[in-house]
């Protein structure tokens, strides 16, 4: 499989906002664009964790507007597409119009795995705005490789330039990433992408299992900033790729640069897989749940564990962050009968 050339998309400034409570500021930004950018990093990806117009009581507000921080990293970018994450139903196409005028090039358009219908009016959007656009399809343990077929030749027929799927939990395992990157492969036209979380360990494992499956996109970020344990470590990623033979535009050198001068200061916490961040990974929780957990938890006294396997029993799924109180407080209540 060597010279296959493999696309790295670097969502340290987007998924790793998580892991920072969202307080990244212009400066931060410039720095860490503009050495992904140097280094060959092909896709940058900035917003709010939870993408465009996330800042907000239910996620977590923005310590600077994404719209500062997206003009700040496009002012340094000089060769890679500065992208951006959008939900439809928190973010909305005046927030991408907002974006492209900020310098923002490309856009992935983030649904549930069984919701790719949603997407339709952002992706058209995305297009008719001359942007690249993804479709991008959340939570993908939770649908059958049959099924995330039918959604992404949703999003294909939308006008997707290529089609990702994200293991939202870092709960699937090689075999389940092969299954569902092959099957989507067969049907669509367009390239694939894949997005790991590393709540059970996996993430580097799993990103191989989609390269070798087919997948020519894949998501990093530098030192494994993100929600739960985090995703795919960059550095990690790349001289994994290397030493397999594949082709990637950035420098391994420069990435593990970038994470050390500009990372490793930021961090909240070392990004491990703690007891937390395995339960996400083992109840097939959405990653971004885990602070929020951590939250309840303080207030209800509970273990967070058993929140999170809760949660899991009842499918949780991204946006439903409001409803993680309401759960600790059933269980507590239960508790107390």
């Amino acid at each position: 499989m060597a010279n296959k050339k493999v696309t790295i998309v670097d969502t340290t400034l987007r998924d790793g906002s998580h892991a920072i409570r969202h307080s990244y500021t212009e400066e931060q930004v410039a720095a860490i664009a503009g050495g992904l950018d140097a280094a060959g990093v092909d896709i940058i990806e900035l917003t709010h964790g939870d993408g465009l117009g996330g800042s907000s009581y239910n996620y977590g507000f923005s310590k600077v507007s994404e719209f500062d921080l997206l003009t700040a990293a496009s002012a340094k970018i000089k060769n890679a597409k500065l992208a951006v994450l959008l939900l439809p139903g928190i973010g909305t196409i005046a927030d991408l119009k907002q974006a492209q005028k900020c310098g923002a090039t490309a856009v992935r358009v983030a649904t549930h795995v069984t919701e790719a219908d949603v997407s339709a009016q952002h992706i058209y959007a995305a297009k008719d705005l001359g942007m690249m656009a993804v479709g991008f399809l959340m939570m993908t343990h939770m649908a059958s490789p049959e099924r995330i077929v039918e959604e992404a030749l949703k999003m294909e027929s939308y006008g997707a330039d290529y089609i990702n799927l994200a293991d939202s939990a870092g709960y699937l395992l090689p075999a389940d990433v092969k299954a569902r990157i092959e099957a989507v492969k067969n049907a669509v036209k367009i390239p694939v992408g894949f997005h790991a979380h590393n709540n059970l360990g996996l993430a580097i494992a799993n990103s191989l299992a989609a390269i070798e499956s087919g997948a020519s996109y894949i998501d990093g970020t530098l030192r494994g900033l993100g929600a739960g344990a985090g995703n795919a470590q960059i550095e990690v990623l790349s001289g994994v790729l290397k030493r397999s033979g594949y082709e990637i535009g950035a420098d391994f050198y420069q990435l593990m640069d970038i994470a050390q001068e500009h990372i490793d200061d930021i961090m909240l916490r070392p990004q491990t897989i703690d007891n937390g961040s395995l339960m996400l990974g083992y109840a097939g929780v959405y990653s971004s749940f885990l602070l929020h957990v951590y939250d309840a938890v303080k207030t209800y006294e509970l273990d967070p564990r058993d929140i999170m396997v809760e949660l899991g029993k009842r499918g949780m799924v991204g946006g439903q962050e409001d409803m993680i109180i309401d759960v600790a407080y059933q269980l507590k209540q239960n508790l107390e009968k």
